[in-house]
């Protein structure tokens, strides 16, 4: 990805999927069209702040968490950000890490 829309967009699709909605039926709920939707989430426009505002709260969320979109960005990128916070971390935080790690990988 590689614009703001686009990260946007992503983060939209996720949140609705997660809520196990259809792209339609989060459009309906928020009352637009559903090419609109398709629109927002294909990172094509951007929403304006009062939809933007409608779709955080159809998803039970808040426009921040919206645009909260860091963890999708590419995985070189993801594991470049890691290895550099790690590198700023603290013995014992790295050994929290590393448990947390390992009990999820």
């Amino acid at each position: 990805m590689t614009n703001t829309k686009q990260y946007l967009g992503a983060r939209i699709q996720e949140l609705r999927k997660h809520k196990k909605l259809k792209q339609s039926e989060l459009a309906e709920i928020i009352g637009i069209d559903a090419k609109h939707m398709s629109k927002l989430e294909c990172g094509r426009n951007y929403p304006s702040f009062d939809l933007l505002d409608k779709i955080a709260q159809a998803l039970n969320s808040t426009p921040s968490e919206l645009l909260d979109t860091e963890h999708l960005v590419a995985r070189e990128e993801l594991i470049e950000r890691i290895t550099e916070r790690l590198k700023l971390s603290s013995d014992e935080k790295i050994r929290v890490v590393y448990k947390i790690l390992r009990e999820i990988l």
